[in-house]
């Protein structure tokens, strides 16, 4: 099959005695799902890690890949301050707020809290700091600021419009892959190619309360005794299905069409899914882990998640979990014959029938060899 518009990544991690994502509560978020409570990864907490890592395949390591930055100080930290030292803070204190409103909306200018958390790239920055650079040097006083930066507001959307459409990502390569909502400006709105899924766990959720203490080092005999703090925590351990799409002409579209920006970040995207595990209680649990299984798949028709193979909780047993899955796959095959083009590794002591198997670098070549193939 040629000309494939959907890669689909389908995962399965393992991990023990962790506390990966947390509700309000400071308990692990659950999903009922088949009847059964399942412990849940939020889709919001995967993309964070794995656009945040710190790894030989991190996106920020891909040449042609610009930085994206996402705060409600924008205007504040990276356009207006970088100013302070060569422009007079009467002047710098006239543009701000129109700077604020530009950017964030109406009421920007009451303080950061009425600000909509907005991730903007390091194009739109850099072209933000220059205007406010040229309009700061170029006014005597603040009243003049104060006239030339309402005017420059009057033309703004028109202006950074122009500018978007002008760079390769003007939003950053987050913003590329996972899209942004300007609620101020719909016409900065960038539509996401990378679609993830919440992970799940294919068992139900298997949670411990962990009673811990902490002892003062330096108490005396004397002293009262016992721990000097007693608190308690929940751990979880679970095996989790993870699902996650890439749009592949979407992501070109993205990268200002530029396939071979696209194919790297495919072929990173595909590792940091593998090897990059949500960071909480770092210190105390080392949630680190690999993937147990990846399938890959590439096609043109409209994109489906496997989680089926799961809807009735299963053993927690990677085995089973993965002959499960092929299972559910060769019944969708049987039933709807879309004819995808597949590849796989895992850890277990099972397979996918009629799908060749290989390691991580195999698998992230073959899916970057994918978006050379998108249409």
């Amino acid at each position: 099959m040629s000309d494939p518009r959907f890669l689909q990544i389908h995962t399965l991690h393992s991990y023990t005695a962790t506390l990966l994502n947390r509700d309000d509560s400071g308990l692990a978020k659950r999903l009922p799902y088949g009847g059964t409570l399942r412990t849940r990864i939020s889709s919001q907490c995967l993309k964070r890690h794995w656009r945040m890592a710190d790894d030989p395949h991190s996106l920020h390591t891909i040449s042609g890949a610009e930085l994206s930055y996402r705060s409600r100080e924008l205007v504040t930290k990276l356009v207006i301050d970088p100013l302070r030292t060569k422009v007079a803070a009467d002047i710098l204190d006239a543009l701000e707020p129109e700077f604020q409103k530009a950017v964030y909306g109406d009421k920007a200018d009451k303080g950061k809290q009425s600000r909509q958390t907005l991730l903007f790239g390091a194009p739109e920055i850099r072209w933000l700091a220059s205007e406010a650079d040229r309009l700061a040097t170029s006014s005597e006083n603040p009243a003049l600021a104060k006239t030339a930066v309402a005017e420059w507001a009057k033309a703004f959307k028109d202006n950074i419009k122009v500018l978007r459409e002008s760079a390769a990502l003007p939003g950053g390569l987050t913003s590329a892959l996972f899209g942004r909502m300007v609620t101020s400006d719909s016409a900065a709105n960038i539509d996401a190619p990378v679609h993830v899924a919440h992970a799940f766990t294919v068992h139900a959720a298997e949670t411990e309360s962990d009673y811990f203490t902490a002892m003062d080092d330096l108490k005396e005999d004397a002293d009262d005794a016992g721990a000097d703090t007693i608190q308690e925590t929940e751990l979880t351990s679970g095996l989790f299905y993870g699902y996650v799409v890439i749009d592949l002409p979407g992501l070109i579209a993205n990268c200002g069409g530029d396939r071979m920006l696209a194919a790297r970040v495919v072929h990173n995207l595909v590792y940091l899914i593998a090897e990059v595990s949500p960071g909480a209680k770092l210190g105390s649990t080392a949630p680190y882990e690999r993937a147990s299984l990846i399938l890959l798949e590439a096609g043109n028709r409209q994109p489906r998640s496997l989680a089926g193979a799961y809807r009735k909780a299963i053993a927690p047993d990677l085995e089973f979990a993965v002959e499960k899955l092929g299972k559910h796959l060769a019944n969708l095959d049987a039933t709807y014959a879309t004819g995808e083009q597949r590849r796989y590794l895992t850890l277990a002591d099972a397979t996918l029938p009629g799908i060749e198997k290989g390691s991580l670098p195999d698998l992230a070549e073959w899916a970057a060899e994918r978006v050379g193939e998108a249409k």
